[in-house]
């Protein structure tokens, strides 16, 4: 769909969806072109488990630390997050607009022998089914969506009282245009060149309006930066790059 105008459908960017689904038969392949991701999905799991544990009163070094408590992987993809939530003992709804993303998906898990909600379906299908959960994972997503202060109204109304969402994004900022657009698609060839847009990257302010508004208030922010000695990243004070903000919907009165 290269060269086309986006084509938008509520929060879908169709011109996105497909880009992701031409390469989804690589998404469990750590050497291939999410291997990014794979680098990046420890200190984001970590971070996930640590909170988590913290607001429901978790062990978290228990096999079933999330056991009874329900999840939403919005923009799963092939399922990197979802997997290791299911093997904490969660209920994962995993959900991606693309169906071959899902497809690929269901087919890992069922080789990894879990039991996973997949569907393609978008936040605001789910949103209007009345779906609602304890854990809102919205992991590198939004510099993905046509319109965000809907995408994150539509997941912020799944939130349960007493409930968390987690966002990790890409700021937009000229440090990560050097860093996450030039220096990781062009010059490192991490990402396939067009994986990201620098006017879609999304400021922490313009998340943090939108989810206000649905009724969570921001409890967390971290950077997460990336160290090339040791080929690792790691949560830092730098939120100019990639960061994540931790939100919580107040109990019920």
């Amino acid at each position: 769909m290269t060269g086309k105008a986006h084509q938008t459908a509520g929060t879908i960017d169709e011109d996105e969806v497909a880009r992701f689904s031409a390469m989804a038969s690589e998404w469990w392949d750590p050497t291939g072109k999410f291997k990014p991701l794979h680098k990046f999905n420890p200190v984001r799991l970590a971070y996930i488990k640590q909170e988590v544990c913290k607001k429901f009163g978790r062990d978290p070094k228990a096999s079933g630390a999330f056991k009874g408590l329900r999840f939403l992987d919005i923009g799963c993809g092939g399922g990197l997050l979802s997997e290791p939530m299911a093997r904490l003992g969660a209920e994962v709804v995993g959900a991606d607009p693309s169906e071959t993303n899902i497809k690929i998906a269901t087919l890992h898990m069922r080789e990894s022998g879990l039991k996973i909600d997949y569907r393609a379906e978008t936040a605001e299908d789910l949103a209007a089914a009345g779906e609602t959960f304890d854990v809102v994972l919205n992991m590198e997503v939004v510099e993905h969506v046509a319109d965000v202060p809907l995408f994150l109204e539509a997941t912020g109304n799944m939130v349960r009282p007493g409930g968390l969402m987690f966002v990790a994004t890409i700021n937009r900022t000229l440090k990560a245009y050097a860093l996450a657009i030039v220096g990781a698609e062009y010059v490192l060839r991490w990402l396939p060149k067009g994986t990201h847009s620098y006017e879609k990257l999304v400021k922490p302010s313009e998340i943090e309006g939108p989810l206000n508004a649905a009724g969570l208030r921001i409890i967390d922010r971290s950077g997460v930066s990336y160290n090339p000695v040791t080929d690792t990243w790691a949560r830092s004070r730098d939120m100019d790059v990639n960061y994540m903000l931790l939100s919580e919907k107040p109990d019920a009165a």
